[in-house]
């Protein structure tokens, strides 16, 4: 359905109110004044305008000021707006197509122009001074995560250029185009307030034809955005503080202040004729440079059209559902999703929002068993508070307030008689609260129990028995496994069922009310390690139980027997005398014994009702419960939970067979498997989902795959039957969307997510309600989801911290991507000539190289003469022809001659992405030339990442040069994950013995090591897990760091509640410190042993000086001591003397 949208015209001016929404765009100290102050971004000047960005659009104004134009509307514009040099053209970046690429426009507005189409997309820099090229930076020739700059022809034609710099992010040409100040490196956050770890960014000066290196000066402060004007090059620094503007003097090399900043921090600059431009998050400044830099702001009105700002009706997609309950007779299931509280009809029905409140959030529906009310958290009132809702969402919710301690709150769950609700709540609480009625108003919550140990969402599991006066849960232990707990509603107490020997979870209570179900497992320490590297690929099971309540309770499953079968014999009985016959009398028998029989069976059915409906009365004897504690005849697997149907019935959840894959693990229940008491023998009932959920009564099903949600009788769950049930209707929920009000919620989440999940309750010394204030006043003022996500980057960086991560609502990107085939091009008698062809792993997924798939055979040195049977010249943009093709049989016309002759063509299937490629062809590039440099002496491994790909990779190349007598450890762009303790524990293995065998060559043991020098290399990129293994690895005392300092951010995240409209934002949960109490890494990196900076000069020759200094160091301590070989001793003789000898 279209959403439907009113046309919303805001006024922004500075002088007056002319529409219902005041906004105003002023100096960023507007709301001192009441102004409403907005985010007017990335300024650009030229002789006589300057162009902005406002509403993700283009916007241009006279230099002093006044009302602004408009000259795009698509509001997908993500990098930009830069003049051209003679201004009389405008280039920016774009999100269209599905993809991030640059456009040119001319400056007075009309129809741009597309002119990249690499489906890694591009980001617009700068122009070179000659107004033919644009400077863009993109990752398309990068083998890792990082960009690199290049130019591409301002019409779009012909073949991006590579400048000679290893990487860089910012730049700006010298007038004379021959020299480029720039910035090599970039931050993982932009915004990190104080940040002294390794990616506080250097500004470079090189000569692009000498590539001569002039470093500007700096005592590691993050310097940013140089331009060029005349003689010197203007940046910004944090180095006195707040960002502010600076000036190197090229021939004095010396730096001066310009001005002075005690506000926000300067975000973007640009420099045109006379002056420059910047932003002081959102006021735009000039600085006219030939008058002594005198600066001001400048005033700005914008009119425009933002009708994506008005309230308007919207589809939630399915993919926004996070947590769903099932009615108790399975009729409906809820939703929340988008903040809302959605019923969806099994079959019958129209689909309800119960709770249709935009810009507040309800979380986690839970259903009564009386199927009248519906129990969710709300943020109504600023903090959450549990609300209970008619089913029909007609009635208003009552509300529970919660306490004076607010928080996070999960997993809300009734008892069967609708009379109290347990939950839990972030601080590792469980509370009980009971449901408010007419005569008795709600009470205040009561704390049931605590978690030991920090986790990600650990909501204790709990479940009722039949008659609600027992609660059964798990919990952690000191020794961090897991155990059942049973409470009495009646003593208020807990006590432990489980020895705590083996990690219990996910009890059930059979609704017969006689047995409790639960799963434990000997075997899943090692996966369950925290953070630890070496908790991934462990194999574990995991067992059901049963424990029987009562102490004179039969077992469930007792012994059994197959026995045959008598049949009792009859005694014998004299005849008896033949009835007279009476017709009538048989007649009126006949009637009455049709009569009683009916009568009988009416009251046997009575009966049977009244059994039905008896109350169950569950009795629970405490006393030595732990030996009544029985293994169920189910194969161990990898159960991830255990559920309950009708009496006597089971359902058991399988998750992977590991615990912590290093892979994709598929969907998250590989199985689920039924067991009932009657038959004894497992079934597999369903394959391949994403949750499952059992009614109250037992008779109904909820389970998710692939996106989609299928309500299903239970007993239509069968072998063999993949899919039983109907699918829902998700495609009915609606809800109005009103986007300003969903920023307020959102803009407050955000601070409460903070206040409620970053490990150090002080906010390391931040006060919420104030910084809270600080940045409130711009909420009033935005105009697009990406202002939003921009002024939340900015604010949390006010915490100095790590792992600070936001990120924006879901975000269309499924148009058509240009292919990539996996080569490397340079231009020849007018045509493209393949340079190189990255040899792939055609077996592994994500490393196909389409040019060396069997039947294409294409040559290196060969011409790319046509593509679809469209002619490519030097003058055509490759990948506009291109474009489009990604995962399609495209026909290539290839051949060694430039005019054609002796072409043929092939066909290929392109790929939209060749980053895997590239780095592979690193990586082995890597091995190839450390075996040059070493004579084979040396083992080179990257490791990417301290998580499932970095595990693979060490695995993979670490095992296979045992061979080798020393190790280089690459982990340079390593983005982090987990703890490498198992990486630091083989590589510090040491030989303990030696072995040999008949026919074989002696070995150390352990086997698994390379037992000479090690050296790691590092830099600014690698982070997080890849702050903390070098860190290991120097504390173990393994080897040397080679390269630059890391970034410096060991915190972790993970397990936090999605934003209202999808978007997310993160708060170190977890911090990890030294064994002296300090923090020795956080905010600082740990910084090399042999310091070794990547430089152009290197880089344009060939050279990697930091695996070359690697390698020099590890052969030259293999000179210095070399490995001892394995002596094997003097096979024994026992028989020198007894005459049996040889």
């Amino acid at each position: 359905m279209t959403p439907v949208r009113s046309r919303l015209a805001l006024v922004l001016t500075a002088l007056a109110l002319v529409t219902p929404i005041l906004v105003v765009a002023q100096n960023a100290s507007s709301s001192s004044n009441g102004q409403i102050p907005l985010l007017l971004r990335n300024p650009s000047l030229s002789q006589d305008k300057i162009a902005f960005l406002y509403a993700d659009d283009v916007w241009t104004v006279n230099r002093n000021g006044g009302e602004a134009e408009r000259l795009t509307s698509n509001g997908k514009v993500a990098a930009g707006p830069f003049f051209s040099p003679d201004g009389t053209e405008i280039a920016y970046s774009a999100h269209l197509n599905g993809n991030v690429d640059v456009y040119v426009m001319p400056s007075g507005g009309g129809v741009p122009r597309r002119i990249t189409w690499h489906p890694g997309g591009s980001e617009v820099v700068g122009w070179t001074p000659d107004g033919k090229n644009i400077l863009v930076t993109n990752g398309a020739t990068s083998f890792r995560d990082f960009a690199r700059l290049s130019t591409v022809h301002a019409d779009g034609s012909g073949m991006p250029e590579s400048l000679p710099l290893p990487s860089g992010v910012q730049g700006s040409y010298s007038s004379d185009g021959e020299s480029i100040a720039y910035q090599p490196i970039t931050k993982w956050e932009e915004a990190w307030k104080q940040y002294h770890g390794g990616q506080t960014t250097p500004i470079w000066i090189v000569n692009l034809k000498t590539l001569d290196l002039v470093k500007v000066p700096r005592e590691n402060s993050s310097d940013s955005n140089p331009v060029w004007v005349g003689k010197s090059v203007y940046f910004l620094s944090n180095r006195n503080g707040p960002v502010s503007l600076f000036r190197y003097d090229t021939d004095s090399k010396q730096v001066t202040p310009v001005g002075e900043n005690k506000g926000y921090d300067l975000k973007s600059m640009q420099a045109g004729p006379g002056g420059l431009v910047y932003e002081q998050f959102g006021s735009i400044h000039f600085v006219d440079t030939a008058n002594g830099n005198a600066d001001h702001a400048v005033p700005i009105q914008v009119h425009g059209e933002l009708s994506d700002l008005a309230p308007h009706q919207a589809s939630v997609r399915a993919d926004e559902i996070r947590n769903a309950t099932l009615s108790p007779t399975g009729a409906r299931a809820a939703f929340e999703a988008h903040g809302e509280i959605f019923t969806v009809p099994g079959e019958k029905g129209d689909t309800r929002n119960l709770t249709n409140t935009p810009g507040v959030a309800e979380r986690n529906p839970s259903w009564s068993p009386d199927g009248k009310t519906l129990a969710y958290f709300s943020d109504a009132s600023g903090e959450y508070q549990l609300y209970l809702r008619d089913q029909t969402g007609f009635k208003a919710p009552k509300v529970i307030d919660l306490g004076p301690d607010p928080s996070y709150y999960y997993s809300p769950t009734w008892s069967p008689d609708s009379k109290h609700i347990v939950f839990a709540d972030k601080h590792n609480r469980l509370w009980l609260v009971d449901v408010p009625t007419d005569k008795n108003p709600a009470g205040k919550p009561v704390q049931i129990d605590k978690a030991i140990y920090g986790s990600f969402g650990f909501g204790f599991n709990t479940v009722w028995s039949p008659d609600s006066k027992w609660m059964a849960y798990e919990r952690d232990l000191e020794n961090q496994l897991h155990a059942i707990f049973l409470y009495s509603m009646e003593t208020h107490k807990s006590t432990q069922v489980t020895d705590g020997m083996s990690d219990a979870g996910s009890p059930a209570f059979d609704l017969n009310g006689k047995y409790l179900y639960f799963i434990a497992s000997t075997d899943d320490g090692p996966s369950h390690a925290g953070i630890d590297l070496s908790s991934l690929d462990r194999a574990q099971t995991s067992a059901a139980y049963v424990v029987v309540l009562a102490k004179d309770g039969a077992s469930p499953i007792p012994p059994e027997s197959d026995d045959e079968k008598i049949k009792e014999e009859k005694k014998d009985e004299p005849n008896p005398k033949p009835p007279v016959a009476d017709d009538k009398k048989d007649d009126k028998d006949k009637d009455k014994k049709a009569a009683d029989k009916d009568k009988d069976t009416k009251a046997g059915d009575k009966d049977k009702d009244k059994e039905k409906d008896k109350p169950v009365e569950v009795k629970i004897d405490l006393d030595d419960i732990g030996n009544r504690i029985l293994s169920l005849p189910i194969p161990p697997r990898n159960y991830a939970a255990i559920g309950t149907g009708k009496a006597g019935v089971i359902y058991l959840l399988e998750g992977p067979p590991f615990g912590r894959a290093s892979g994709d693990g598929g969907p998250g229940i590989r199985a689920v498997w039924r067991f009932t008491l009657e038959k004894r023998e497992p079934e597999t009932v369903l394959n391949d989902i994403d949750a499952f959920q059992l009614s109250a009564d037992g008779s109904k099903v909820l389970y998710a795959r692939k996106g989609g949600w299928t309500i299903a009788p239970a007993d239509d769950l069968k072998p063999g039957n993949a899919a039983p049930g109907k699918p829902l209707n998700l495609g009915s929920m609606q809800t109005m969307i009103d986007p300003r009000a969903e920023w307020r919620q959102i803009y407050h989440e955000t601070w409460r997510i903070q206040r409620d999940f970053l490990y150090d309750p002080n906010i390391h010394g931040l006060s919420i309600p104030k910084i809270e204030a600080k940045y409130k006043p711009y909420l009033d003022g935005l105009a697009s989801r990406a202002e939003f996500t921009y002024l939340s980057v900015e604010m949390l960086g006010e915490i100095n911290i790590g792992h600070m991560f936001v990120g924006g609502a879901h975000s269309e990107d499924n148009g058509p991507k240009a292919g990539l085939l996996g080569a490397d091009y340079k231009i020849e008698n007018d045509r493209y000539r393949i340079a190189k062809i990255l040899g792939g792993q055609n077996w592994t997924p994500g490393l196909a190289s389409p040019l060396t798939m069997p039947g294409v055979y294409v040559k290196e040195g060969e011409y790319l003469l046509a593509v679809n049977g469209r002619e490519l010249h030097a003058h055509d943009n490759l990948y506009e022809f291109f474009d489009g093709t990604a995962g399609k049989q495209t026909i290539l016309h290839v051949g060694p001659n430039p005019d054609g002759k002796d072409g043929r063509d092939v066909t290929v299937v392109p790929i939209n992405d060749e980053n895997g490629l590239r780095n592979l062809d690193w990586i082995m590039g890597n091995i190839r030339k450390v075996n040059e440099l070493s004579g084979g002496k040396v083992a080179y491994v990257y490791m990417p990442n301290t998580g499932g790909s970095g595990y693979t990779n060490f695995n993979r190349y670490f095992y296979s040069q045992l061979d080798k007598q020393a190790l280089v450890l690459d982990e340079r762009w390593n983005d982090g994950g987990l703890i490498a303790d198992y990486v630091v524990d083989v590589l510090k293995r040491f030989p303990l013995s030696g072995a040999i065998e008949r026919d074989g060559k002696p070995v150390h043991d352990p086997v698994g090591a390379i037992f000479g020098p090690k050296v790691m290399l590092i830099n600014q990129n690698s982070g997080s897990g890849g702050d903390a293994m070098p860190w290991y690895f120097r504390k173990a005392e393994i080897g040397k760091l080679v390269g630059t300092k890391t970034w410096g951010g060991l915190v972790g995240i993970g397990g936090y509640p999605p934003l209202l409209d999808g978007g997310f934002v993160t708060a170190p949960r977890y911090a990890i410190y030294g064994l002296k109490g300090e923090w020795e890494v956080e905010n600082l990196g740990i910084p090399p042993d042999v310091a070794v900076e990547e430089l152009p000069k290197d880089f344009a020759a060939g050279h990697d000086k930091q695996l070359e200094t690697g390698v020099q160091m590890v052969l030259d301590e293999l000179k210095a001591h070399p490995i001892p070989s394995i002596v094997v001793p003097p096979y024994p003789n026992y028989h020198k003397s007894d005459g049996l000898g040889k």
